[in-house]
């Protein structure tokens, strides 16, 4: 792609035109690619997402505790999430990802996805400050803010609760198997509530995993 290309879709995606594109360069350019990687940036834009979603949260609902404010706050900054709104702005096709990454599908890997759009916000950050990384998120999370009606459960507190309510023993989590390369992993976890059921399931990530076999879990005995 060239960079007269890439520089269109960053000022479409960000909603402003970039005064230092190498940043945002940097922002897409995988650790298995040559060159500077967007790890950095991506510590960077989750500490920025945090805050202005917290901020945005606090200030959207005002009459809500902590304990609502933070199960919307951990449901909007996952991974998974982030994934989300990185296929919805068209992430996956401006990767800058190496030979052995491209074959093993990191270019549409919920956790490549999710890390490089938080690496965009760090660097959007860094290029315009605090505003235009508050102005690009409720933009590129609008829909998914607003429409929380209410405060999500998360399925692992549910499951948990469900257990309790019954009498049945707690639900036990156990890392079934873990596959594929090291930058696009794929864990899968059994959950079992003993005398009652279990199921799988699978993520990015460990919590992810354990996220869909709760859920999975709760469908199915609830």
């Amino acid at each position: 792609m060239s960079d007269d290309a890439l520089l269109r879709w960053l000022t479409e995606a960000l909603g402003r035109a970039p005064a230092d594109p190498s940043a945002f360069v940097m922002a897409l350019t995988h650790s298995s690619h040559a060159g500077p990687s967007y790890e950095r940036l991506e510590f960077l834009g989750d500490r920025v997402l945090g805050l202005v979603m917290a901020d945005w949260l606090f200030r959207l609902f005002p009459d809500e505790p902590e304990g609502k404010l933070s199960r919307r706050l951990n449901a909007l900054v996952s991974g998974e999430t982030c994934a989300e709104v990185a296929r919805a702005l068209g992430v996956g096709a401006h990767l800058r990802l190496g030979k052995q990454a491209r074959d093993d599908g990191a270019r549409d890997s919920d956790y490549v996805l999710g890390d490089a759009v938080e690496a965009l916000i760090g660097a959007l950050y860094r290029d315009a400050g605090l505003d235009a990384a508050r102005t690009f998120v409720e933009r590129a999370w609008g829909d998914r803010v607003l429409g929380q009606r209410a405060a999500p459960k998360h399925p692992k507190a549910v499951l948990q609760e469900l257990a309790a309510a019954k009498g049945w023993p707690p639900p036990v989590y156990t890392l079934a198997r873990r596959a594929g390369p090291h930058h696009a992993p794929t864990f899968t976890v059994l959950v079992e509530v003993p005398g009652r059921g279990s199921a799988e399931g699978s993520g990015s990530s460990k919590q992810e995993a354990e996220t869909a076999a709760a859920r999975t879990l709760v469908e199915t005995i609830g």
